[in-house]
């Protein structure tokens, strides 16, 4: 897929997180592996998300280095490179802060499987990882 043509389609994606109420401000972001040249596209840090246009989103090499874009990546960008190094079968991220979502992760609970949903996607409860900073491999 061409840059141009992802970045399109990540844009229009972000569009959808506060639509869907997952995310709140300028909280959580996507990102995409371009499967030819193995860049990354994500979300630039700080950005609304309804002034968010194609052009603005930045193109990084899997080391970090940007490549397309003028502003600053999103802060959680080495978590999503870590993952994309880590997982070559990991195309895209999404990362959200759904508000029942981060209310039991605050409260250091796993998701039980009370709905059939649940256990269709998840194979049963949703387990939370420890706490790790912003902005570090240990997100990731």
């Amino acid at each position: 897929m061409k840059l141009k043509t992802l970045r399109q389609k990540v844009c229009s994606l972000h569009a959808e997180l506060p639509r869907n109420n997952l995310v709140t401000w300028t909280s959580g972001n996507i990102s995409a592996r371009d499967l030819d040249s193995g860049l990354v596209i994500i979300k630039p840090s700080g950005i609304l998300y309804p002034d968010l246009s194609p052009e603005m989103l930045v193109v990084l090499n899997l080391e970090g280095r940007i490549v397309e874009g003028k502003l600053k990546p999103s802060s959680d960008t080495k978590a999503h490179l870590y993952i994309y190094r880590h997982c070559p079968e990991v195309n895209g991220i999404v990362h959200t802060h759904s508000p029942f979502a981060t209310a039991f992760a605050a409260a250091g609970k796993s998701i039980p499987p009370v709905l059939t949903a649940i256990c269709d996607e998840f194979g049963g409860e949703i387990p939370i990882g420890g706490y790790a900073p912003i902005g570090g491999d240990e997100i990731g």
